[in-house]
């Protein structure tokens, strides 16, 4: 039971603060957890207790919590030039830099990048950006987004009415116009004698289907994850996107990668689209953007949109969207560091070294017949609980199965993540081998302990 002092910074964080995407029942039972600082995976509270974070912060802190290089690039940075905007003609030399960086390292032969602070608000953006450049165009009815049940994109108005989960029917959304085809997770979705082939064929089909139904005419964009991070880590089922871009291509739809959690490693490739095989119209980025040491996020537009967009700002000569700290030179520079970090500087090689480390001992724990699946790529990996594996029968949600399996790993010092009946383990790059292991063995005592109690 929650028992902290009532000056405590536990007891002051529950006092002032309010929580996100938080179960406050396990709040009010076990209190807060407040952290002061970090060491390598690992993080730190106020009481000295120190956790391996698999969840690399949220799937962000991919080079751990305490970077040298990292940090030394803000603090120069800072001592520099330490704040600044890109409006009005005006914008740093680390912003002009980061913009040839990324489309260096992007799929893309040429384009453009915007700014922005957060994942959220690129998805956002993006889809003005589509709004507005169909408008110029003379199709102001080409409104309509197309995502998938289970996605997540933001927390926005916008990026919220694109996520497709059922919590934000809380705010009365999505908004009007944007519309959530079939997850894309054969485990789940298949039907009974339904082969992997079929299903990718049905949702395929489906997507051909709405289109006819809604006139390509009104969709804007259809916006996808490689891999579906807050839906529970969701591969796309076997030759989903091959079966879906040209259906997109076919109606000049176009398709936008949602790489906020994907991007710069996490699936073993720079990109989750190198990793499925497809070329995208535009990539949204953050997270591993900067490792997490710097609050950004980008729209990285590949040469078709480019050329649309131009064409539509060129038209009233500005394009009026933006935010304050939109290309923040620390924030820039700091992106720059991380760039090279993961791919100059080995992290992306200890994501493919380490991949098959971390999914043979995944197995092995999955063999538990209350584990469901096991799925996942690279260093982005999730268990799903079930009460009845053969007929993937989920536990009473009631229990809260995966919630107790996330206090229990935190109370055997693991960070995980509990998302629907799953866990989700997104660790830092930089992992060894010893403690790859502790997470393992640490996740296997908890589950263990947390069926023994419900199964």
């Amino acid at each position: 039971m929650n028992d902290h002092a009532p000056n405590s910074w536990e007891a002051r964080a529950e006092e002032y603060s309010l929580y996100g995407f938080t179960d406050l029942p396990s709040v009010r039972d076990r209190g807060t957890v407040v952290v002061t600082h970090g060491e390598g995976p690992y993080i730190v509270d106020t009481n000295g207790t120190r956790y391996l974070d698999s969840n690399s912060g949220l799937w962000n802190m991919v080079a751990g919590f305490d970077h040298t290089g990292l940090i030394e690039a803000a603090k120069a940075q800072y001592d520099r030039f330490p704040g600044y905007h890109a409006f009005f003609g005006r914008m740093s030399d680390q912003t002009v830099a980061l913009s040839e960086r990324l489309i260096e390292v992007s799929p893309f032969a040429r384009g453009k990048v915007f700014y922005t602070n957060s994942g959220s608000e690129a998805n956002d953006t993006m889809v003005k950006m589509l709004w507005f450049l169909n408008r110029a165009t003379g199709r102001p009815q080409a409104r309509k987004i197309l995502t998938r049940k289970n996605a997540y994109h933001g927390v926005t108005a916008i990026s919220a009415s694109m996520t497709g989960k059922p919590y934000n029917e809380v705010f009365g959304l999505p908004l009007d116009g944007f519309i959530h085809l079939t997850c894309p997770h054969y485990w789940r979705e298949g039907r009974d004698g339904e082969s992997e082939a079929q299903f990718t064929a049905r949702m395929a089909a489906e997507l051909d289907e709405v289109i006819a139904r809604e006139g390509a005419d009104t969709i804007a964009g259809f916006f996808a994850e490689p891999v579906m991070g807050a839906g529970g880590v969701i591969p796309p089922s076997g030759g989903y996107f091959q079966a879906i871009q040209p259906i997109l291509k076919k109606h000049g739809i176009p398709l936008i990668s949602d790489e906020v959690i994907c991007g710069f490693g996490r699936t073993g490739e720079v990109w989750g689209c190198e990793t499925y095989g497809f070329m995208p119209d535009a990539i949204i980025s953050s997270k591993a953007l900067t490792a997490g040491y710097f609050p950004m996020g980008a729209v990285i537009l590949g040469p078709d949109l480019t050329d649309r967009l131009q064409e539509a700002i060129d038209t009233i000569e500005e394009f009026p969207h933006g935010f304050t700290a939109s290309g923040h030179p620390v924030g820039c520079a700091v992106a720059l560091k991380a760039i090279d970090v993961v791919l100059e500087e080995g992290l992306l090689d200890m994501v493919r070294a380490g991949a098959p480390r971390m999914q043979a001992g995944l197995a092995e724990i999955a063999r538990h017949p209350n584990i469901g699946e096991l799925r996942g790529i690279g260093y982005m990996w999730a268990l799903e609980a079930v009460k009845d594996r053969d007929g993937k029968v989920p536990f009473d949600g009631s229990l809260s199965v995966s919630e107790r399996i996330a206090n229990t790993c935190t109370d055997h010092g693991l960070i995980c993540r509990p998302l629907g009946q799953s866990v989700v383990l997104c660790p830092p790059f930089t992992l060894t081998d010893a403690q790859m292991d502790e997470m393992i063995a640490k996740l296997d005592a908890s589950l263990k302990q947390v069926f023994a109690e419900v199964a």
